[in-house]
């Protein structure tokens, strides 16, 4: 069988696009590798009518919601190799090689996070990165801000709105603010300490103080880091394609590549984190670019 889009992520943004391809009566295979990065934390914010929704459910509901359309199949594989042979592409998984007209790339990023004792239980339950979609849970509450990036500079600025009793720690990089960014920072009584961090301590993810190198220990009862990201892409050896300052496939504003066919939506067009509405809105578009390119084709002499 020759698929009209094989969908590589089931993330927000390849939901989305599956369910603009599907009601648009498109042969619709979508892979996914069951691996969502968000899955470590308990509610997802910010997208209008599932708001604190569990990462689990809206993907649940995402598949219930795009499996009615009977010309869309999905598979839990993931894909080794994306090859374009003439005008279409070949697609081999873990089970399957199959050939479709366009290809969607939509896989997320991953993190790395810092090497800090005591972090990995605790991030997605009381250490976050983004503010919009965990800031309102710990508001007025003492924080933590942790980053050894300058941009830990804009972060903290930003969680102001949320929480004004915030400590940034650098975790033993020093001189990473200039003056006025010290000064900034101090105007609002926001203590920098440069010292390095021992461990953090809390129970059942919950953090409760903050060790640092030379054993003195402060209480706080929240925070965000700054991970470090890397996109999911193993394709450009074959592919070609061009890609931005990020590492993410360089698309126009419809999600298509440089390579005829091939599009991208959601982080992997961006290389940064989005937010899930963000990303759905991606794939939506994407979806109608590649029903229209394949109607022109369709319709072409």
């Amino acid at each position: 069988m020759l698929y009209d889009c094989i969908i590589i992520g089931g993330g927000p943004a390849g939901l989305n696009a599956a369910l603009v391809l599907g009601r648009s009566r498109r042969n619709v295979l979508i892979f996914d590798s069951n691996e969502p990065r968000n899955a470590v934390t308990n509610e997802s914010h910010g997208y209008l009518t599932r708001d604190g929704i569990t990462p689990s459910e809206f993907r649940e509901i995402g598949y219930k919601e795009i499996l009615k359309y009977p010309t869309v199949e999905h598979k839990s594989e993931k894909v080794t190799v994306v090859e374009k042979i003439g005008n279409h592409f070949l697609i081999v998984t873990e089970n399957n090689t199959v050939k479709t007209r366009k290809v969607l790339i939509s896989t997320g990023l991953k993190e790395i996070l810092p090497d800090l004792k005591g972090l990995k239980d605790k991030y997605g339950k009381s250490l976050f990165y983004c503010p919009y979609c965990d800031g309102w849970e710990l508001r007025d509450r003492p924080l933590i801000v942790i980053s050894e990036n300058p941009g830990v500079h804009h972060l903290a600025k930003l969680l102001y709105n949320w929480s004004k009793d915030l400590i940034v720690c650098t975790n033993g990089q020093q001189n990473i603010f200039s003056e006025e960014q010290e000064q900034q920072l101090s105007s609002k009584n926001i203590r920098v300490i440069t010292k390095e961090i021992a461990a953090l301590h809390g129970d059942n993810g919950q953090l409760e103080e903050v060790e640092f190198s030379d054993g003195n220990r402060i209480n706080r009862t929240g925070g965000f880091i700054i991970p470090k990201w890397f996109n999911q892409l193993k394709f450009s050896e074959n592919l070609g394609y061009d890609v931005n300052e990020h590492g993410a496939i360089l698309t126009d504003n419809f999600g298509t590549s440089t390579v005829p066919g091939l599009f991208a939506a959601g982080e992997a067009a961006t290389g940064t984190p989005t937010l899930l509405i963000i990303s759905a809105a991606s794939g939506s578009i994407a979806a109608a670019r590649i029903n229209l390119e394949l109607t022109e084709e369709e319709f072409s002499l």
